[in-house]
Protein backbone atom coordinates (compact mmCIF):
# COMPACT_ATOMS: atom_id res chain seq x y z
CA UNK A 1 0.00 0.00 0.00
CA UNK A 2 1.18 3.78 -0.83
CA UNK A 3 1.74 5.21 2.44
CA UNK A 4 1.37 8.75 0.93
CA UNK A 5 -1.90 10.44 1.69
CA UNK A 6 -2.23 11.74 -1.88
CA UNK A 7 -4.49 8.43 -2.66
CA UNK A 8 -7.77 8.80 -0.48
CA UNK A 9 -8.03 7.21 2.51
CA UNK A 10 -10.65 4.92 3.23
CA UNK A 11 -10.94 4.09 6.51
CA UNK A 12 -9.33 6.15 8.96
CA UNK A 13 -9.14 4.18 12.77
CA UNK A 14 -8.71 6.00 15.26
CA UNK A 15 -8.45 4.14 18.67
CA UNK A 16 -7.49 1.80 20.82
CA UNK A 17 -4.90 -1.02 20.09
CA UNK A 18 -3.97 -3.64 22.41
CA UNK A 19 -2.71 -7.20 22.66
CA UNK A 20 -5.33 -9.70 23.33
CA UNK A 21 -4.82 -12.78 25.50
CA UNK A 22 -7.50 -14.94 24.77
CA UNK A 23 -8.12 -18.08 26.83
CA UNK A 24 -7.60 -21.30 25.36
CA UNK A 25 -10.07 -23.40 27.69
CA UNK A 26 -13.79 -22.83 25.59
CA UNK A 27 -16.94 -21.44 27.49
CA UNK A 28 -15.02 -20.57 31.00
CA UNK A 29 -14.71 -17.18 32.59
CA UNK A 30 -11.36 -15.79 33.26
CA UNK A 31 -11.02 -17.45 36.74
CA UNK A 32 -11.44 -20.61 35.68
CA UNK A 33 -9.30 -20.33 32.47
CA UNK A 34 -5.79 -21.30 32.41
CA UNK A 35 -4.05 -20.68 29.06
CA UNK A 36 -3.94 -17.89 26.92
CA UNK A 37 -2.97 -17.02 23.81
CA UNK A 38 -1.65 -13.97 22.05
CA UNK A 39 -3.57 -11.78 19.31
CA UNK A 40 -3.33 -8.39 18.04
CA UNK A 41 -6.36 -6.31 19.31
CA UNK A 42 -8.73 -3.63 19.67
CA UNK A 43 -11.62 -2.74 17.71
CA UNK A 44 -10.59 -0.27 15.62
CA UNK A 45 -7.58 -2.35 15.01
CA UNK A 46 -9.56 -5.48 13.68
CA UNK A 47 -11.87 -2.64 11.51
CA UNK A 48 -8.18 -1.33 9.75
CA UNK A 49 -7.18 -4.98 9.83
CA UNK A 50 -9.94 -6.29 7.98
CA UNK A 51 -10.56 -3.39 5.52
CA UNK A 52 -6.89 -3.19 4.24
CA UNK A 53 -7.00 -6.84 3.46
CA UNK A 54 -10.08 -6.25 1.92
CA UNK A 55 -8.20 -3.52 -0.45
CA UNK A 56 -9.04 -0.75 0.94
CA UNK A 57 -6.44 2.11 2.07
CA UNK A 58 -6.52 2.29 5.98
CA UNK A 59 -4.69 4.34 8.53
CA UNK A 60 -4.70 3.50 12.39
CA UNK A 61 -4.32 6.27 14.85
CA UNK A 62 -3.24 4.42 18.20
CA UNK A 63 -0.62 4.44 20.70
CA UNK A 64 1.52 1.93 22.80
CA UNK A 65 4.53 1.45 24.40
CA UNK A 66 7.88 1.33 23.96
CA UNK A 67 8.07 -2.19 24.58
CA UNK A 68 7.81 -5.66 23.03
CA UNK A 69 3.96 -5.68 22.56
CA UNK A 70 4.76 -2.20 21.07
CA UNK A 71 6.77 -3.68 18.56
CA UNK A 72 4.50 -6.88 17.96
CA UNK A 73 1.53 -4.88 16.91
CA UNK A 74 3.50 -2.80 14.55
CA UNK A 75 4.53 -5.75 12.89
CA UNK A 76 1.54 -7.11 12.26
CA UNK A 77 -0.09 -4.13 11.16
CA UNK A 78 2.55 -3.36 8.87
CA UNK A 79 2.69 -6.91 7.49
CA UNK A 80 -0.87 -6.64 6.21
CA UNK A 81 -0.27 -3.12 4.88
CA UNK A 82 -1.96 -0.28 7.28
CA UNK A 83 -0.53 2.69 7.21
CA UNK A 84 1.48 2.88 10.57
CA UNK A 85 2.83 6.70 10.42
CA UNK A 86 0.62 7.51 12.80
CA UNK A 87 1.00 4.84 15.54
CA UNK A 88 2.44 7.04 18.36
CA UNK A 89 5.22 5.10 20.33
CA UNK A 90 6.16 6.26 24.33
CA UNK A 91 8.77 5.67 26.23
CA UNK A 92 7.01 6.29 29.41
CA UNK A 93 3.39 4.32 28.75
CA UNK A 94 3.63 0.46 28.44
CA UNK A 95 0.80 -0.90 25.87
CA UNK A 96 -2.16 -1.75 27.10
CA UNK A 97 -3.28 -5.18 27.56
CA UNK A 98 -6.49 -7.36 27.72
CA UNK A 99 -7.30 -11.10 29.14
CA UNK A 100 -10.44 -12.27 27.60
CA UNK A 101 -12.26 -15.54 28.12
CA UNK A 102 -12.98 -17.85 24.96
CA UNK A 103 -17.22 -18.01 24.70
CA UNK A 104 -19.57 -18.43 21.96
CA UNK A 105 -21.67 -15.22 23.52
CA UNK A 106 -19.91 -11.68 24.75
CA UNK A 107 -16.73 -12.60 26.44
CA UNK A 108 -15.57 -11.52 29.79
CA UNK A 109 -12.25 -9.22 29.53
CA UNK A 110 -10.04 -7.58 32.34
CA UNK A 111 -8.00 -4.72 30.62
CA UNK A 112 -4.60 -3.45 31.77
CA UNK A 113 -4.55 -0.19 29.70
CA UNK A 114 -1.83 2.28 29.68
CA UNK A 115 -0.83 3.61 26.33
CA UNK A 116 -3.88 3.19 24.54
CA UNK A 117 -5.53 6.01 25.41
CA UNK A 118 -2.83 8.53 24.55
CA UNK A 119 -3.87 9.87 21.32
CA UNK A 120 -3.01 13.34 20.61
CA UNK A 121 -4.30 16.23 18.43
CA UNK A 122 -0.73 15.85 16.36
CA UNK A 123 -1.64 12.40 15.02
CA UNK A 124 -4.21 13.20 13.12
CA UNK A 125 -3.79 16.90 10.33
CA UNK A 126 -6.21 18.76 8.84
CA UNK A 127 -4.71 17.28 5.56
CA UNK A 128 -5.35 13.70 6.45
CA UNK A 129 -8.89 14.12 7.56
CA UNK A 130 -9.75 16.18 4.20
CA UNK A 131 -8.48 13.30 2.44
CA UNK A 132 -10.76 10.75 4.48
CA UNK A 133 -13.79 9.07 3.40
CA UNK A 134 -14.47 7.44 6.69
CA UNK A 135 -13.50 8.85 10.19
CA UNK A 136 -14.55 5.28 12.33
CA UNK A 137 -13.59 5.18 16.65
CA UNK A 138 -15.32 3.35 19.18
CA UNK A 139 -16.87 3.90 22.64
CA UNK A 140 -13.98 2.43 24.71
CA UNK A 141 -11.66 4.71 22.51
CA UNK A 142 -13.53 8.30 23.91
CA UNK A 143 -13.86 6.37 27.43
CA UNK A 144 -10.86 8.13 28.87
CA UNK A 145 -8.50 11.26 28.26
CA UNK A 146 -6.80 12.52 26.60
CA UNK A 147 -7.66 10.45 24.00
CA UNK A 148 -10.94 11.34 24.60
CA UNK A 149 -10.80 14.74 24.27
CA UNK A 150 -8.87 14.86 20.85
CA UNK A 151 -11.45 12.31 19.22
CA UNK A 152 -14.11 14.61 20.01
CA UNK A 153 -12.31 17.77 18.43
CA UNK A 154 -11.36 15.80 15.40
CA UNK A 155 -14.74 14.22 15.04
CA UNK A 156 -15.69 17.81 14.22
CA UNK A 157 -13.16 18.35 12.53
CA UNK A 158 -13.77 15.26 10.36
CA UNK A 159 -17.56 16.11 9.74
CA UNK A 160 -16.67 20.17 9.05
CA UNK A 161 -14.57 18.98 6.13
CA UNK A 162 -16.95 16.76 4.69
CA UNK A 163 -16.22 12.97 6.31
CA UNK A 164 -18.39 10.64 6.79
CA UNK A 165 -18.06 9.08 10.90
CA UNK A 166 -18.06 5.77 12.24
CA UNK A 167 -18.33 4.68 15.52
CA UNK A 168 -18.89 1.52 17.52
CA UNK A 169 -20.93 1.77 20.74
CA UNK A 170 -19.09 -0.93 22.60
CA UNK A 171 -20.03 0.21 25.78
CA UNK A 172 -18.29 -1.49 29.05
CA UNK A 173 -19.11 0.09 32.59
CA UNK A 174 -15.38 -0.59 33.91
CA UNK A 175 -14.08 1.50 31.41
CA UNK A 176 -15.65 4.61 32.19
CA UNK A 177 -15.34 7.29 35.53
CA UNK A 178 -19.42 6.91 35.04
CA UNK A 179 -22.25 6.35 32.97
CA UNK A 180 -23.72 9.78 32.95
CA UNK A 181 -20.50 10.56 31.39
CA UNK A 182 -20.66 8.11 28.95
CA UNK A 183 -23.70 9.34 27.78
CA UNK A 184 -22.79 12.99 27.72
CA UNK A 185 -19.58 11.92 25.59
CA UNK A 186 -21.38 9.31 23.43
CA UNK A 187 -24.31 12.12 22.75
CA UNK A 188 -21.56 14.96 21.60
CA UNK A 189 -20.36 12.30 19.31
CA UNK A 190 -23.94 11.52 17.83
CA UNK A 191 -23.97 15.25 16.86
CA UNK A 192 -21.35 14.45 13.86
CA UNK A 193 -24.42 11.90 12.42
CA UNK A 194 -21.92 8.87 12.22
CA UNK A 195 -22.93 5.19 11.33
CA UNK A 196 -23.77 3.61 14.50
CA UNK A 197 -22.39 -0.12 15.25
CA UNK A 198 -24.23 -1.57 18.27
CA UNK A 199 -25.10 -5.00 20.36
CA UNK A 200 -27.78 -6.09 21.96
CA UNK A 201 -25.24 -6.66 24.75
CA UNK A 202 -23.66 -3.35 24.49
CA UNK A 203 -27.40 -1.76 25.13
CA UNK A 204 -27.92 -3.61 27.87
CA UNK A 205 -25.03 -2.28 29.84
CA UNK A 206 -25.63 1.28 28.50
CA UNK A 207 -28.81 1.52 29.82
CA UNK A 208 -28.96 -1.40 32.55
CA UNK A 209 -32.44 -2.90 31.23
CA UNK A 210 -33.42 -4.49 27.94
CA UNK A 211 -35.45 -1.85 25.99
CA UNK A 212 -37.10 -2.81 22.65
CA UNK A 213 -35.21 -1.99 19.87
CA UNK A 214 -37.36 -0.01 18.71
CA UNK A 215 -36.66 2.60 21.65
CA UNK A 216 -32.74 1.93 21.40
CA UNK A 217 -33.27 3.13 17.49
CA UNK A 218 -35.48 6.11 18.44
CA UNK A 219 -32.90 6.98 21.49
CA UNK A 220 -30.04 7.34 18.80
CA UNK A 221 -32.26 8.97 15.51
CA UNK A 222 -33.21 11.63 18.58
CA UNK A 223 -29.40 12.72 19.16
CA UNK A 224 -29.33 12.87 15.31
CA UNK A 225 -27.71 10.19 13.83
CA UNK A 226 -30.10 8.88 10.34
CA UNK A 227 -28.40 5.40 10.60
CA UNK A 228 -27.87 2.39 13.53
CA UNK A 229 -27.02 -0.85 13.05
CA UNK A 230 -28.01 -3.33 15.77
CA UNK A 231 -26.40 -6.60 15.89
CA UNK A 232 -28.31 -9.45 17.56
CA UNK A 233 -25.49 -12.20 17.52
CA UNK A 234 -27.18 -15.86 16.08
CA UNK A 235 -30.03 -14.04 15.83
CA UNK A 236 -28.78 -11.59 12.98
CA UNK A 237 -28.99 -8.18 12.32
CA UNK A 238 -31.52 -5.49 12.65
CA UNK A 239 -31.06 -1.60 10.67
CA UNK A 240 -33.17 1.87 11.02
CA UNK A 241 -32.67 4.63 8.96
CA UNK A 242 -34.60 7.64 10.20
CA UNK A 243 -38.11 7.66 8.71
CA UNK A 244 -37.47 4.51 6.70
CA UNK A 245 -38.85 0.85 8.06
CA UNK A 246 -36.87 -1.11 9.88
CA UNK A 247 -34.38 -4.10 7.80
CA UNK A 248 -34.16 -6.93 9.33
CA UNK A 249 -31.64 -9.86 8.30
CA UNK A 250 -30.68 -12.84 9.74
CA UNK A 251 -27.47 -14.62 10.46
CA UNK A 252 -25.66 -17.28 8.42
CA UNK A 253 -26.24 -20.66 10.24
CA UNK A 254 -22.51 -21.91 10.62
CA UNK A 255 -21.95 -25.63 12.86
CA UNK A 256 -19.66 -24.58 15.59
CA UNK A 257 -18.50 -21.23 17.01
CA UNK A 258 -14.72 -20.92 17.48
CA UNK A 259 -14.25 -17.80 19.00
CA UNK A 260 -16.80 -14.84 19.11
CA UNK A 261 -13.84 -11.96 19.88
CA UNK A 262 -14.08 -9.70 17.09
CA UNK A 263 -17.26 -11.12 15.52
CA UNK A 264 -18.43 -7.68 15.72
CA UNK A 265 -15.46 -6.00 14.34
CA UNK A 266 -15.84 -8.31 11.56
CA UNK A 267 -19.06 -7.13 10.63
CA UNK A 268 -18.33 -3.65 10.69
CA UNK A 269 -15.46 -4.05 8.29
CA UNK A 270 -17.58 -5.88 6.05
CA UNK A 271 -20.53 -3.06 6.44
CA UNK A 272 -18.01 -0.45 6.42
CA UNK A 273 -16.21 -1.91 3.12
CA UNK A 274 -19.81 -2.14 1.01
CA UNK A 275 -20.43 0.92 1.96
CA UNK A 276 -17.64 2.69 0.67
CA UNK A 277 -18.01 0.93 -2.58
CA UNK A 278 -21.91 2.51 -2.93
CA UNK A 279 -23.67 -0.56 -2.67
CA UNK A 280 -27.05 -0.62 -1.28
CA UNK A 281 -27.94 -1.01 2.39
CA UNK A 282 -28.96 -4.73 1.96
CA UNK A 283 -25.90 -5.44 -0.01
CA UNK A 284 -23.80 -3.89 3.22
CA UNK A 285 -25.32 -6.10 5.47
CA UNK A 286 -24.92 -9.25 3.45
CA UNK A 287 -21.26 -8.83 3.11
CA UNK A 288 -21.00 -7.84 6.75
CA UNK A 289 -22.87 -11.15 8.02
CA UNK A 290 -20.55 -12.87 5.76
CA UNK A 291 -17.54 -11.72 7.67
CA UNK A 292 -18.80 -12.50 10.90
CA UNK A 293 -19.84 -15.82 9.74
CA UNK A 294 -16.27 -16.47 8.54
CA UNK A 295 -14.78 -14.62 12.28
CA UNK A 296 -16.76 -16.57 14.25
CA UNK A 297 -15.29 -20.09 12.97
CA UNK A 298 -11.85 -18.93 13.47
CA UNK A 299 -9.72 -18.26 16.64
CA UNK A 300 -8.03 -14.55 16.92
CA UNK A 301 -7.76 -13.00 13.59
CA UNK A 302 -9.69 -13.58 9.80
CA UNK A 303 -8.29 -16.03 7.47
CA UNK A 304 -6.34 -14.80 5.01
CA UNK A 305 -8.63 -15.54 2.07
CA UNK A 306 -11.30 -12.90 3.00
CA UNK A 307 -10.23 -10.63 0.07
CA UNK A 308 -12.28 -13.11 -2.02
CA UNK A 309 -15.26 -11.80 -0.31
CA UNK A 310 -14.31 -8.41 -1.91
CA UNK A 311 -14.56 -9.95 -5.30
CA UNK A 312 -18.20 -10.91 -4.60
CA UNK A 313 -18.77 -7.14 -4.94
Amino acid sequence: MNNTINNKIDILCVGEVLVDFIGHQEDVLINDTRDYHRYLGGSPTNVAMNSTRLGLNTIMVATVGNDGFGSYISERLASVGVNTNHLNVLDNKSTSVIFVSRSQGTPDFIPYRSADCCIYEKQISKEILSNTKIFHTTCFALSKNPAQKTILKKAQEAYDLGCKLSIDVNYARKLWKSKKKAFKVINAYCKFNPLIKISEDDMLRLFEKELPHEEIFEFFHHQGVDLVCLTLGSKGVKLSQKGKEIIQMPAIKIDKVMDSTGAGDAFWSGFLFAYIKQKSINECLDIALKLAALKLQNVGRLPDNINILSKLL
